[in-house]
Parts: structure tokens; C-alpha cells; sequence
């Protein structure tokens, strides 16, 4: 099915398709893991925060994550701040729907011990490039004075799809792309690969239902961070040049993660 979209395509759809090895009819959720005493999704969201924070270099572990957050294990605040951001962050796209407002509302949260209160929320005006652990320039994002025409491109086309009648593997689709150019626009100072792969799975519950909060995919990036950073980086070095025909192994990466555990 086509769709009229701003930014995003499904002219990709049937090559995923090919590609993507996955029985959809019957797709198996990680089992419920619900720690005692605390709330359903909140060990989920807890391994979303962690490896979402680690992909970033963050030093932090799940086992002391947990303990720290609902058992009243005392580290140091430096350690668990940020993270504990992110969760919060976790916890208010559970409790909203998906839109451009709530999204800038979520990075507000996430990036309340990260950035200054003056751009937390707010879409850059300034250049952005990404670099590389050999410190040399790995990708340049999108230009500041295209930033807002963009991510306004990309919401449009997150709120069409919302509305939309969608296959599980037609939501698994979007999700990824929608995460891929979030990352490619950059549109944020700072956080935002927490903030596209928070996105990703916000728009895959809204589809799906909330269970899908359970799919381990930030766990999954992760342990396959170097195949993560790779896939995204094959698909262009500058925003303006980028070649979505070569995002299909990473499209296939968060179908990859719905058994992880």
C-alpha cells in the first residue's frame, strides 16, 4: 500500500520484506519478567534505560540500575542521574500519546541532568556532526536552518501513520525508518539516540499495544552496537546525501530483537 508521506517511504517495503526472516503471524514476545513489588513494565523500562544509556557510553549496569531504583540500593548520584532521567522518560511516553509536543516534552525529561534548561525541549539552530571513536567526523547531520522543516516532515508523517490501518510488519517498518531519520536529522543538542529509540518504540506500542514495551531492542543495539553504528552509517555521511536504499540491514535490526532476551 502506498502512503502520501513527507519523509518517510514504503517504497522500501518489499525489499524488507524479502529480507526480513520473520514469522509475523506469529510473533513471540519476550515472557513477562515482573520483579517483586514493583509495577509490570517498569523492569522493562529499566532494561530500555540501561542499554540505551550504555550505547551512549554511559557506565551503567541493570543489576545495580534495579537495585538502586526499587530497592533503595545507595550509589552516588553521578551514577544513576541520567538514567534515571531516561526512565522517566520511559514512564511519560507510557502515559502520552505520540506526537512532536510529547517527543520534545520526553527529551525535556531525558536530558534534565544532561543539557542546559535553555535548549532541553528545543530544536537546534547550530551545526551538528558526530564523530567517531578515531575522533575524526562520522556523520554531518542535517543543516540548522532545515532542522525545523524536517522534523516537522517527519511528525507529519508519524501522525498519518498513526491514523493509518498497518501490518505488524508494515509498523515494524515504520518504527525503524522513523528511528533512522530522527538520528539522521539530529534535530536535538544533545540525546538523540536515546530520544529516537525511545520514539521508535513509542510509535510501535501505539500501534501495537503496550506489550511491545517489552521487545529488548536498546539491549539488542547494543550487544550489536558495532553492527548498529555500522548500518546507520552506510546510509549516507552528510543528511543531504543520504541513500535510503542501504538502510534495509538496519531496518531488519529491530525485528531481529522481538525474542532477545
Amino acid at each position: 500500500m502506498t502512503y502520501k508521506l513527507h519523509l518517510l517511504s514504503s517504497s522500501l517495503l518489499d525489499t524488507y520484506k524479502m529480507y526480513v526472516k520473520i514469522d509475523w503471524e506469529n510473533v513471540d514476545l519476550p515472557e513477562q519478567n515482573t520483579l517483586a513489588n514493583v509495577k509490570p513494565f517498569d523492569f522493562y523500562n529499566s532494561v530500555s534505560t540501561v542499554y540505551s544509556s550504555k550505547i551512549e557510553g554511559d557506565e551503567i549496569e541493570l543489576d545495580s540500575f534495579v537495585k538502586h531504583k526499587f530497592y533503595n540500593v545507595d550509589y552516588k548520584a553521578d551514577y544513576t542521574k541520567i538514567a534515571d532521567d531516561l526512565f522517566k522518560a520511559y514512564e511519560y511516553a507510557q502515559a502520552h500519546k505520540l506526537t512532536f509536543q510529547s517527543a520534545m516534552e520526553a527529551h525535556k525529561v531525558l536530558t534534565e541532568n544532561l543539557l542546559s534548561p535553555a535548549v532541553r525541549g528545543l530544536l537546534r539552530n547550530n551545526l551538528m556532526f558526530v564523530m567517531d571513536d578515531k575522533d575524526k567526523i562520522a556523520y554531518v547531520a542535517c543543516e540548522p536552518e532545515s532542522v525545523a522543516v524536517e522534523t516537522e516532515k517527519l511528525f507529519n508523517d508519524i501522525d498519518t501513520l498513526l491514523t493509518k490501518r498497518l501490518s505488524i510488519e508494515e509498523v515494524f517498518y515504520f518504527a525503524s525508518l522513523i528511528h533512522v531519520m530522527f538520528v539522521k536529522i539530529h534535530p536535538m543538542q544533545d540525546g538523540n539516540g536515546r530520544l529516537a529509540r525511545l520514539i521508535e518504540k513509542w510509535f510501535l506500542t501505539s500501534k501495537l499495544g503496550e506489550e511491545f514495551w517489552r521487545i529488548k531492542s536498546e539491549k539488542y543495539y547494543y550487544t550489536n552496537l558495532k553492527a548498529y553504528y555500522h548500518n546507520l552509517a552506510v546510509i549516507g555521511l552528510e543528511y543531504e546525501s543520504l541513500n535510503l536504499s542501504k538502510s534495509i540491514p538496519f531496518l531488519n535490526m529491530l525485528p531481529s530483537s522481538i525474542d532477545f532476551v
